[in-house]
C-alpha cells in the first residue's frame, strides 16, 4: 500500500510531517511511505536535524498552499502545490491514500474537483471521532457549511458504515446534533431531516442535545458542517482545560502531589483519550479515493496516526460499501419522486 503525505501543509510543516511520516515508515514497513513537497525545503530539514529518510520516497512539487489561500487556489492559482499535486496522483491511482494537515477548505475543494466524489453521494463530509468515552463520529465537523435534510441522511449513512466497518458496531445508533429531543425541535432543516432520518431504516435514535454527546447515547452524531466544527472545537478546548485544572489540582500540596502516582496510569489514559494526535486525522467520507485530513497542529506523533487512518481505511473496503448505499440511495429516491408524481394518476 502506498501512503502519500502532504510535508508541506500545516501549522508544523515540515518538520514534524517528515519526522511523522518517517515514524509511519518505520512502524508500518509492510506499506510504502511517500512525502510530497519542494526538495530542497525537504532536504535542508532532513540535513539540518539529522533525519533518515530509509525507502521514503520524496515527490517534488514548488508550490504551497497557505492556511490564507482560497480555496479554489487549489485547481486554479497553485495546481503546482503539493496538496493539488498530491491529490492529482490520488484521483490516477498512483497513490492508495493522501494524508494532509493543510487548508481544509482548499482539502475539501480539491478533493471534490481532483479526486471526485463517490457517484450518487452529494457532499463529502469530514468524519471527526470525539474524544469521549465512547467513540462517537461527528458528521460533519467542517466541510458543508450550508446543507439540505437530504445531505443530512447520507452523513448518517456514511458515518453508520464507517462505525460498522472501523469500530464493529453492529447497526450503530445515529443521533442528529439539536437544542433538544423533541421531534420539532430546530429549524426547517433539522424538522425535515429528522423525518427522513427516521424512514431511512438506520437505527435513528432521535434528537441528542450537545450535553449528551459525551454519555454514550448514539454512536454516530449527523449535523451541518458549521455546528459540527463549534461542538468538535468546544469538545477538544473543554478537554484541555479540564486536564489543565486537573493538573493544578493534583499540584496543591505534598499529600496531592503524592496521590498522583497512585492514579499515573488513569491519568495517562484520561490525557490520551482527550489527545487529539492519537486520532491522527479525520477521513473525507464521500470522496472516491482516502483522503485523511489531520489537524493543522499536527505533530510527528499525528502524523505516524494520521498515516495509521489512512491504512485502516483502505483495509477496511468502506469505500465499495458507500458506493452500494449511494446506487440504493438513488434509487429508492427515484422510486419515490416517480410515485409522488404519479401516483395519483
Amino acid at each position: 500500500m502506498r501512503i502519500l503525505v502532504d510535508v508541506m501543509s500545516g501549522d508544523n510543516a515540515p518538520l514534524e510531517i517528515i519526522k511523522g511520516a518517517i515514524a509511519a515508515s518505520l512502524e508500518y514497513r509492510d506499506h510504502q511511505i511517500m512525502i510530497i513537497g519542494d526538495e530542497n525545503v525537504i532536504s535542508d530539514a532532513v540535513v539540518k536535524n539529522e533525519l533518515v529518510l530509509g525507502d521514503i520516497e520524496i515527490i517534488n512539487s514548488p508550490g504551497i498552499i497557505t492556511m490564507e489561500d482560497r480555496p479554489l487556489s487549489v485547481v486554479r492559482e497553485k495546481k503546482d502545490s503539493s496538496m493539488a499535486m498530491g491529490l492529482k496522483m490520488l484521483s490516477k491511482g498512483e497513490c492508495d491514500a493522501f494524508v494532509s494537515a493543510g487548508n481544509t477548505g482548499a482539502l475539501i475543494t480539491g478533493a471534490t474537483l481532483i479526486v471526485k466524489r463517490i457517484p450518487g453521494i452529494n457532499r463529502a463530509a469530514i468524519a471527526s471521532i470525539l474524544p469521549l468515552s465512547c467513540p462517537v463520529l461527528l458528521m460533519d465537523s467542517g466541510a458543508n457549511l450550508n446543507v439540505t435534510s437530504d445531505n443530512i441522511v447520507q452523513f448518517a449513512f456514511m458515518g453508520a458504515k464507517y462505525m460498522e466497518k472501523i469500530y464493529e458496531i453492529e447497526r450503530p445508533r445515529v443521533g442528529q446534533l439539536n437544542n433538544g429531543t423533541e421531534y420539532n425541535k430546530g429549524n426547517e432543516l433539522q424538522i425535515e431531516a429528522y423525518q427522513l432520518l427516521s424512514e431511512s431504516g438506520l437505527n435513528f435514535v432521535g434528537n441528542v442535545e450537545a450535553k449528551e454527546a459525551p454519555f454514550g447515547v448514539c454512536d454516530v452524531l449527523v449535523c451541518d458542517g458549521y455546528s459540527g466544527n463549534i461542538f468538535l472545537k468546544c469538545v477538544e478546548g473543554m478537554g484541555k482545560f479540564l486536564m489543565g485544572l486537573l493538573k493544578d489540582v493534583l499540584r496543591t500540596n505534598v499529600v496531592t502531589m503524592a496521590s498522583t502516582l497512585t492514579m499515573k496510569n488513569k491519568i495517562k489514559e484520561i490525557k490520551q483519550q482527550f489527545d487529539a494526535s492519537e486520532h491522527g486525522g479525520a477521513p473525507l467520507l464521500g470522496i472516491s479515493r482516502p483522503v485523511i485530513k489531520a489537524h493543522g497542529s499536527s505533530d510527528e506523533k499525528a502524523i505516524k496516526n494520521a498515516v495509521r487512518q489512512a491504512i485502516f481505511f483502505v483495509n477496511s473496503g468502506i469505500n465499495d460499501d458507500i458506493t452500494s448505499f449511494a446506487m440504493d440511495y438513488d434509487e429508492k429516491k427515484l422510486l419515490a419522486d416517480m410515485d409522488k408524481t404519479y401516483g395519483q394518476a
